[in-house]
Formats: C-alpha cells, sequence, structure tokens
C-alpha cells in the first residue's frame, strides 16, 4: 500500500533523523559535565560554630577531600536555631555537587521530633551521602560541685531543686538533658546556646552547673582539668573514654543517647556525582592515616547512601519516641 500522504512522511523522516542527530551530542555533553565535577571550589556548610564535634569532624573530612579532589573545601559554619539555619540554606543550594551539607542527627532526627514546623524537609530535601560515624555524650559537671557520680549528681539535684541549669548547644545535648530529668526524677533548667563549645566554656567559667556534650568537644576540657566527666551516655563504655561509667550502670537503666554525623547533598543533585562523593569520603574516612590523626570522640561507620537513608527513617521515629518520653514541650 502506498502512503497516502507521501510528504507528511518525508516531513516525519526528516524530523526522526534531527532528533536522533541532536542527542548524538547531547550525551557526551552530559557525561563531561559530570565528570568535570567538582567544577570549582567546594562548600561544606555545617550548622554549628568552629570548635563544636560536627565542625571538626568536617575539617578533617574536608582537608583530605581537598586534597583528593584537587579543589579548595571551604567550611562555613552557619549556627543558629538547632542547626535549622544552615540546613535551610543547604537544601536551598543548587544541586551540582558544589555545596554538601555536613551535619547532625540535631537537624535530621531531633529537630524534626522538637519542631512541629521546620523551614525544610530532613528526607525530601536532601540526597544522602555517606553516615560518618557516631559519639556518645559526656555527662559534665562544674569541679566546685562535691559530685563525681551520677548519684551523687542525682542526690545533689533533688537537694537543690530548680538550682542547677545545665547548657546545651544542640538538639541532641538538650535532649539528653531533659531525658535524664525525666528519668531521674530532678528539676534542672536548660540553658540553650548556639552552639557546644559555647555552651561548655560557660559551664568551665560557673556560669552553669552541668552539661551534656559531644566527647569530641568535651574531653579537651576534662583533660584540662576545667570541667568533670561522670558518665557516658551510650548503652556501653566508650574508647574515647573506657575508664567512664555508662549511665545506665550508674543507676538509670536504659538511658541512651548517641550523636551521630552525616553527609548529605541538596535533593536533585545528579546520581553519579553523590556516588563519587560518596566514594571519596568512605575512602578517606577509612584509610588508617585518617584514623591514625583524628582524635577520640567518634566512632567512625561511612556506608552507602542508601543505607543512610534507612538510618535517617529509623532516628526520626527514635527521636519522635525519646521527645515523647521525657515529656518534652514540641515547640
Amino acid at each position: 500500500m502506498t502512503d497516502p500522504h507521501p510528504a507528511a512522511r518525508g516531513r516525519r523522516t526528516v524530523l526522526r533523523g534531527l532528533a536522533a542527530a541532536s542527542l548524538v551530542p547531547a550525551l557526551p555533553g552530559a557525561a563531561r559535565a559530570q565528570a568535570a565535577w567538582p567544577a570549582g571550589p567546594v562548600r561544606f556548610i555545617v550548622p554549628f560554630p568552629a570548635g563544636s564535634g560536627t565542625d571538626l569532624n568536617a575539617r578533617l573530612v574536608g582537608e583530605r577531600l581537598s586534597a583528593a579532589l584537587g579543589v579548595p573545601v571551604v567550611v562555613d559554619n552557619r549556627p543558629g536555631a538547632d542547626g535549622s539555619i544552615a540546613a535551610e540554606a543547604a537544601a536551598r543550594s543548587k544541586p551540582d555537587g558544589q555545596t554538601v551539607f555536613v551535619t547532625s542527627n540535631s537537624t535530621h532526627a531531633s529537630n524534626p521530633a522538637l519542631r512541629r514546623k521546620l523551614p525544610y524537609d530532613p528526607v525530601k530535601d536532601f540526597a544522602p551521602v555517606t553516615l560518618l560515624g557516631t559519639a556518645p555524650l559526656l555527662v559534665l559537671v562544674h569541679p566546685s560541685l562535691p559530685i563525681r557520680t551520677i548519684p551523687e549528681f542525682i542526690a545533689y539535684a533533688k537537694a537543690n531543686p530548680g538550682k542547677m541549669n545545665f547548657s546545651s548547644g544542640s538538639a541532641s545535648s538538650r535532649v539528653a538533658g531533659e531525658m535524664f530529668k525525666a528519668m531521674a526524677g530532678v528539676d534542672m533548667t536548660n540553658v540553650s546556646y548556639k552552639g557546644n563549645p559555647q555552651a561548655i566554656a560557660d559551664l568551665a567559667a560557673g556560669q552553669v552547673q552541668a552539661m551534656f556534650c559531644d566527647a569530641g568537644t568535651a574531653l579537651p576540657q576534662v583533660q584540662g582539668g576545667r570541667v568533670r566527666a561522670l558518665a557516658v551516655t551510650s548503652l556501653a563504655r566508650s574508647p574515647s573514654a573506657p575508664d567512664l561509667p555508662t549511665v545506665a550502670e550508674s543507676g538509670l537503666p536504659g538511658y541512651e543517647m548517641v550523636a551521630w554525623f552525616a553527609v548529605f547533598l541538596p535533593a536533585g543533585t545528579p546520581e553519579p556525582i553523590v556516588t563519587a562523593l560518596n566514594q571519596k569520603i568512605v575512602d578517606i574516612v577509612r584509610s588508617p592515616e585518617f584514623r591514625a590523626k583524628t582524635g577520640p570522640g567518634a566512632d567512625w561507620a561511612p556506608g552507602t547512601p542508601q543505607q543512610l537513608a534507612a538510618f535517617v527513617d529509623a532516628e526520626i521515629a527514635k527521636w519522635k519516641r525519646v521527645v515523647a518520653q521525657a515529656k518534652i514541650e514540641v515547640e
């Protein structure tokens, strides 16, 4: 049968040929664009101030990532609102792999449990890259207090209801203290700061009496004698402070609070870039050279983007349970 519209058939043939021809150079171009990553300096947005545990981890990774990629890695500290300011900035960044969010459970598990409304969605607005690791918190008091154990802490707080203040510079730090209050049945007041470095500085100065602080930030202050450590908040004793008992074994069975650190990209970042960044960071964190230069405070455990996504889902559910059990008022 002959084509009743030979002219139309000719036009269709020409159009198909043009479309096919236009795709040929497009594919190598896309491949070149992805292969060219990074296109310049990489920015690490960090939701806490310089000297915090998250900041220290970001700088450790960033220094080695810069060497691996051959471009500068710049740390951009944006403290405030328990990390929400930085999380919103990271979520709104261009998804081209040039902006990386190095954060903690504060932005991706604690805040969703503590706040009814957030300026970002911890799941929808981010592409998971890798977990970096976990870290216990240390229970700290000012050295002037007659407190050297958790039972003594509880007894002192009960003897001085409403007179003890505990500082916190992150959602993890605050929730750890609030959960301790609820389980021990003591009356303490939380004093919030933009970051744990400022919070522990006021503890060392005697402006507050106690704190629940990440090990990376706390240990130098403990070793310098400026604050006193009583216990760790993990269920098992920590290699970072092997001589310290756990809160659970010291009179509060079942008490556990562990912070974690992770890397994310803005949602919509091309998968090849996510994969490339994951491989670079995992190789860095697993290297003996990196482990040898990192101080105590973190249990490094990098993995796949899929593992981090599942971990975040589980952590959001867990923190909501913890906040409810501690009867913390949701903002």
